[in-house]
């Protein structure tokens, strides 16, 4: 898949990152001697699946599933058996709705995972919506973090997607960021005084992680919901995670539970990094 494609799915909460990923992280690639192209993520990876029945005799099924455009990854015939064993009356999905393709194959090929559960909605005649609002959540978390923080949390975010679904090294990470840094002004509106460049943001990151491993391979779970809480030595990172969770279970999860407490089925296919805890959702109240 090309660098641009996979920035574009890798940015879920920066909806203008693809802009300027049109050409800098392919040239990134081919300077390193590669094809422009990047590496598939493992076929074995699993998805992850929970329901919760609510009173009301709705329930809300999360699909969590993880990137791929194989259409050979087991994780697309698991959906369509979840299609079949939850019979969903509304179906969300993340990212901006890029439509379906005129074979499961193509569907897959194109436009991933979220494209295809629009595919099945489709075959199913099931309405679908946008699961996430990142500028909506994005708004929020100005009124929680300063700016230098925000825009710290925001990059570490998409170069930490960037390399889980590129598997980029460390020169092509630097690159990255260096770029991300440059454009940040598009997913990032407000930090412009904070941050100009890639020694400005590690001292930065030092500041705000000075435990953490380097910031070229921060882990997924400072960013997966389901995640035990950081360490109580990260400030930055409890006070970003609290902003987070607050947004996410009063917006986002809240109008799943009103739907299937209205007697709705609800099936949410999203990111397993990203599904909610099941002890501290909404869905499990």
């Amino acid at each position: 898949m090309k660098a641009s494609s996979l920035l574009v799915a890798a940015a879920l909460l920066l909806p203008a990152a693809g802009a300027f990923a049109q050409s800098s992280l392919t040239t990134a690639s081919r300077q390193q001697g590669g094809s422009g192209t990047f590496p598939t993520p493992s076929a074995t990876a699993s998805p992850v699946r929970y329901t919760r029945s609510l009173a009301g005799g709705g329930s809300i099924t999360y699909f969590g599933t993880v990137c791929s455009h194989d259409a050979q990854h087991a994780q697309f015939a698991q959906l369509r058996q979840v299609f079949e064993s939850s019979q969903p009356t509304v179906v969300f999905f993340e990212n901006p709705d890029c439509g379906v393709d005129s074979t499961e194959a193509a569907t897959i090929s194109r436009v991933g995972q979220a494209g295809y559960a629009r595919y099945l909605a489709g075959q199913h005649q099931v309405p679908v919506a946008r699961l996430d609002d990142p500028l909506a959540e994005y708004a929020y978390l100005q009124t929680k973090l300063d700016p230098e923080r925000l825009k710290v949390y925001y990059l570490l975010h998409i170069s930490q997607q960037f390399r889980t679904r590129t598997g980029a090294n460390k020169t092509l990470m630097v690159k990255a960021m260096r770029q991300f840094i440059a454009n940040s002004r598009h997913f990032a509106p407000g930090t412009e005084q904070a941050i100009h460049n890639l020694a400005e943001f590690e001292v930065a990151y030092q500041k705000y992680c000075p435990a953490g491993s380097k910031w070229w391979q921060a882990p997924t779970a400072w960013f997966s919901p389901a995640a035990p809480a950081p360490s109580a030595d990260n400030q930055f990172l409890q006070d970003v995670r609290t902003a987070v969770g607050e947004f996410r279970e009063r917006y986002t999860y809240r109008k799943l539970t009103d739907l299937a407490q209205a007697g709705q089925r609800v099936l949410v296919v999203l990111d397993r990094d990203h599904m909610p805890a099941p002890a501290t959702s909404l869905a499990s109240k």
